[in-house]
């Protein structure tokens, strides 16, 4: 059933806008009843998402560059290239307008876990790496909160001075303060 609903949502959003899609609509494309989309789902935001964080999920680990610096910066990149875009940005706005914070979590977990195997690999490596945390706060939030808020996402300049920025407050010990 989750996986009729979802191909009836991708469907429906290659032929109707955005605004105009509703859960009567999906149910009928899908063959399901309206009553179990909103048993499982809830509402059509929460739907919306679940399917934006199937399409996140990605099909396999980061590319390894052999650095943790090229590493990061191709996984930014690539970051960037997804949620940068328009269907990114709309699948970024949907887990944000579910309200369910165990979708906004699920999300945050799928670009940790991929930072988490840059970090892994890089320790295997013997190269001295950031904590996951530290790559979200300052690689990760920076981006989607200019994604999501700003005219337009940062370049990919402005993108690889974030990476720079994390590598070297971690290298040096300097905390965000300004303090090590």
């Amino acid at each position: 059933m989750q996986k009729a609903v979802h191909e009836a949502v991708h469907a429906l959003l290659s032929t109707h806008d955005r605004d105009s899609l509703t859960v009567p609509m999906v149910a009928q494309m899908s063959g399901v009843t309206p009553s179990t989309i909103y048993r499982r789902w809830g509402d059509l935001p929460s739907l919306l998402a679940d399917v934006a964080l199937d399409r996140m999920r990605p099909d396999e680990d980061p590319v390894d560059t052999g650095s943790l610096d090229s590493d990061l910066k191709q996984f930014a990149e690539a970051y960037l290239d997804e949620t940068g875009s328009e269907l990114g940005t709309a699948m970024l706005r949907d887990v944000v307008a579910s309200g369910d914070n165990g979708t906004t979590m699920r999300c945050a977990d799928i670009a940790r876990c991929r930072l988490a195997v840059i970090v892994e690999r890089a320790k295997e490596r013997g190269q001295p790496a950031p904590t996951v945390d530290q790559l979200v706060d300052g690689i990760i939030a920076p981006m989607t909160y200019r994604i999501l808020f700003d005219r337009q996402p940062p370049t990919t300049d402005a993108l690889f001075a974030m990476v720079d920025r994390c590598l070297l407050r971690h290298t040096t010990g300097i905390s965000e303060a300004g303090q090590g």
